[in-house]
């Protein structure tokens, strides 16, 4: 299996069979960060203090959710699995909270369209590298 390269303002794919329920984001991202969605958004410490990969991974996989992560470990994981869950890995260091959300208003969308086909999105500042 070999990553698939793609442009943010590359042609959208999809296959019809996509059921997204929501987003978990991860103990790494901000609790109050909010994505351009109108899904329903978790934050792990939701679920509790100090929840395990596994938990969140297996609770992102019984609801059908999207992991929103900094962390590799979950990249790592998708790449011998299955969806759901779907992992959105943010590859790029810290950087203030008003330039992390302009960044994915300008981005979501493009994200979102990649989803159905592809389980890890690494989202770069300057690319998306989508895995099938």
């Amino acid at each position: 299996m070999y990553p698939v390269f793609i442009a943010a303002d590359g042609e959208s794919l999809s296959d019809g069979s996509f059921s997204l329920n929501g987003l978990l984001l991860d103990e790494n991202l901000p609790y109050r960060l909010r994505f351009p969605v109108g899904l329903p958004m978790i934050h792990s410490t939701d679920l509790g203090k100090s929840v395990s990969d596994t938990d969140l991974w297996n609770y992102s996989k019984e609801n059908g959710l999207v992991i929103v992560t900094k962390d590799a470990d979950f990249s790592d994981r998708i790449v011998v699995a299955d969806p759901p869950p779907w992992v959105i890995h943010v590859r790029f260091g810290n950087i203030r909270g008003k330039l992390f959300h302009e960044f994915f208003d300008k981005h979501w969308a493009r994200i979102f369209e990649l989803l159905p086909a592809y389980k890890l999105l690494n989202v770069y500042n300057d690319r998306i590298e989508a895995l099938s």
